[in-house]
């Protein structure tokens, strides 16, 4: 799937994040923002790169501010932005259709 234009999901609320995509420059660039990064980083960025190889995006700067979201939660907001950043509206395979 390739990145089309910037696009975002999430909420800087309690539980949640902020997950913001645009266009890359060959690779995947991965930042994260979050109080709680020496203990869950290394699982958030697990989960986010997991699920952007699941999703067969190969090209993308990510961003992530993480504010104690659960990894379904990480996992749906990555989803909804690389979505949200191709224009895809229709036929979405919500609900573990991705693996």
């Amino acid at each position: 799937m390739e990145i089309k234009k910037p696009a975002m999901a999430g909420t800087l609320e309690s539980s949640d994040c902020q997950v913001t995509v645009e266009p890359g420059n060959g690779s995947v660039e991965f930042s994260l923002e979050s109080a709680v990064i020496n203990q869950y980083g290394n699982q958030i960025r697990k989960v986010v790169l997991q699920t952007l190889e699941n999703l067969d995006v190969k090209d993308v700067k990510i961003s992530v501010v993480d504010k104690g979201a659960l990894d379904c939660t990480i996992k749906a907001r990555v989803e909804g932005a690389v979505f949200r950043s191709v224009d895809q509206i229709e036929d979405i395979p919500w609900g573990g259709a991705i693996r």
